[in-house]
């Protein structure tokens, strides 16, 4: 599970997050404005774009397309699939109170 947080500057919360708290930077896509940092398991990515209330905690799935049908047909409030620079794909899932969880499949290493 990781936690994203959206920041205004990604170069200078990478230097925070870093210097600051203790991260490690795991894996930084400077087209894509992402990074992602650790720190004793407890995993964060940073994303350039205007913050918002609270992280979104994130959880990894082998196909997010099959979860979006099968979480639709289960009558949960999904969003819609979005692909970012054939990295990941993102599916925004909100709980019975509108909280917002996101799941992520990686297909980067798929061709």
């Amino acid at each position: 599970m990781r936690v994203w947080y959206r920041v205004r500057d990604l170069e200078a919360a990478r230097g925070w997050y870093a210097g600051k708290l203790g991260f490690d930077e795991t894996y930084y896509d400077a087209d894509g404005r992402w990074a992602k940092l650790e720190r004793g398991g407890m995993q964060i990515a940073l994303a350039e774009g205007e913050p918002e209330e609270g992280g979104v905690a994130t959880v990894d799935v082998d196909d997010v397309k099959a979860e979006a049908d099968r979480l639709r047909a289960d009558e949960v409030e999904v969003g819609t699939v979005l692909e970012l620079h054939e990295e990941v794909r993102l599916l925004d899932v909100y709980d019975p109170d509108g909280n917002r969880l996101q799941l992520v499949q990686d297909i980067s290493a798929k061709g």
